[in-house]
């Protein structure tokens, strides 16, 4: 059986560590890869740039996308992967500090899974780490495209 993999989307070195922490905390034991920008997220997924010839199997079971990045900001990430047959089904979580209804709306207007306003207390962010592993690693059902 392969190990489900978790796309971290994430140019911020402390949130990073955060997630890191909390997944760790959370005894979530996934293998967490990390891009630090939309470019190296796009690259990623489609297997281009310094990603090219990567082993198909370690596509992601979810990404986790933050919105505002540099080279290409989340949105555009999102639209890309809907776009594209091979990552149409990937399940997408934005997971951002942004409190803009408007990031909300249009990451579910573009097909996000859900959208998860990143908690300032890290008990909240606990919480929040440990509910989206359960659902989206354990319960969620996914197919590959």
């Amino acid at each position: 059986m392969k190990s489900k993999i978790i796309l971290l989307v994430e140019d911020n070195p402390d949130d990073e560590e955060l997630t890191r922490l909390a997944f760790e905390e959370c005894r979530i034991s996934n293998k967490l890869i990390v891009v630090r920008d939309g470019q190296e997220a796009l690259d990623y997924l489609f297997m281009d740039g310094k990603y090219l010839g990567r082993d198909k199997d370690e596509s992601p079971q979810v990404i986790l996308l933050d919105l505002k990045l540099p080279k290409v900001d989340g949105l555009e990430v999102l639209t890309k992967v809907r776009a594209d047959a091979r990552t149409k089904l990937f399940p997408v979580v934005v997971l951002t500090s942004s409190k803009e209804e408007r990031d909300m709306v249009e990451s579910y207007s573009l097909g996000a899974n859900s959208y998860i306003q990143k908690p300032v207390d890290y008990q909240q962010f606990l919480d929040a780490v440990r509910e989206l592993g359960l659902y989206w690693l354990l319960l969620n059902q996914t197919v590959q495209a």
